[in-house]
């Protein structure tokens, strides 16, 4: 499965195109599809109503594109950090991290890590082994899995007010290239792709959706590289 992740951008449009095809994306390109448009339509509301949580006078958004060693999740902890050097409180602070495109398993649980091979197919290894990671290495962290032990993972940020959210339209577009690479029904791998997104981090319409809002809504953009 290995080949299903490029590190090349522009070659997710054809990816979307492929997944298509197969009959990925279907809710999103033929939204008259009662059902798909109806969970659409909710889905669309529920992220709304999630923006609504930014609060505060220092608002960021990262672009979480690729997986980028965990930077996503890094240069959150660092915003509340700095911010709080200078005097200001959790509470009048927020940040903002979008998991778009190749930083999708970040939203994940160990259990989709470990059945869909995500390490491998996203190239992120895991510190402990070097081998690529079966299990997500950023919500909450073991030693070692961040370049400084002081870095919270996305569960304690969670609890100091941050904000993640994963891209709907990459979790259709990927669980359709694995779905047919290893010959199991695209719509099963996507609704396991769902029901395994982790505690407090909001599905989202898509990545580039989020963070737009997100700067209608006050927040500078980032990106989230290294």
């Amino acid at each position: 499965m290995n080949d299903i992740n490029s590190n090349s951008r522009r070659n997710f449009l054809g990816k979307i195109a492929l997944s298509s095809a197969i009959g990925g994306i279907s809710g999103i390109l033929n939204p008259a599809i009662g059902k798909e448009a109806g969970e659409s339509k909710k889905s669309m509301h529920e992220a709304e109503e999630w923006l609504k949580k930014i609060k505060g006078s220092h608002r960021i958004v990262y672009d979480g594109a690729e997986p980028y060693n965990g930077f996503a999740i890094i240069w959150n902890w660092a915003f509340y950090l700095t911010n709080n050097q200078t005097g200001s409180e959790d509470s009048d602070i927020t940040a903002i991290s979008v998991l778009r495109h190749g930083a999708i398993p970040f939203a994940f649980d160990d259990a989709i890590w470990a059945k869909y091979k995500l390490g491998e197919v996203f190239k992120v290894n895991d510190n402990a082994t070097n081998a690529p990671a079966l299990r997500n290495p950023y919500y909450d962290p073991k030693p070692g899995d961040f370049p400084m032990a002081q870095i919270q993972g996305i569960k304690g940020l969670l609890d100091r007010g941050a904000m993640f959210c994963v891209c709907d339209l990459a979790m259709q577009v990927y669980s359709g290239q694995i779905a047919g690479a290893m010959n199991l029904k695209m719509e099963d791998v996507y609704q396991e792709f769902k029901d395994g997104v982790l505690p407090g981090i909001q599905i989202v319409p898509s990545g580039v959706w989020a963070l737009g809002r997100a700067q209608e809504h006050g927040c500078g953009y980032i990106f989230a590289g290294g």
